[in-house]
Formats: structure tokens, sequence, C-alpha cells
């Protein structure tokens, strides 16, 4: 799973836990991707492709090449 180079947000795991929060209905393992996408991206004024995350694009962290 890709990692944001910008802010290192990458996927969670844990355990997902049913509506009704019975220990019956048990747990399950689960994992949160996070949304990655990969970008063309200046770097020092050079083009250069990098994983970076949605929140970082609209933040206007990183200037598009």
């Amino acid at each position: 799973m890709a990692k944001c180079d910008i802010c290192d947000k990458g996927a969670l795991f844990g355990r997902q836990i049913s509506i009704t929060r019975s220990q019956v209905s048990g747990r399950a393992n689960r994992m949160w991707k996070s949304n990655v996408k990969s970008v063309h991206v200046k770097v020092n004024g050079v083009p250069k492709k990098m994983h970076v995350c949605t929140a970082c694009l609209r933040a206007g962290l990183v200037e598009r090449a």
C-alpha cells in the first residue's frame, strides 16, 4: 500500500465492530486505506513522480508539474 511522501499518511489497521457490539457477533480485522494518488510534482524545479494524499493536494503543499 502506498504512503504519502509529504505527510507519511498510510493504511490504518484495526478491528471492525458490528452495529450491535455484542460479543456474539464477533469482530473482524479491517484495513482502512488512505486516498493516495501517484502524481507528477515539481521538486526544486524538476518534475518528479510522487505518492501524495488528496489532503496534501487540496492544501496546496505540492506544486503539480
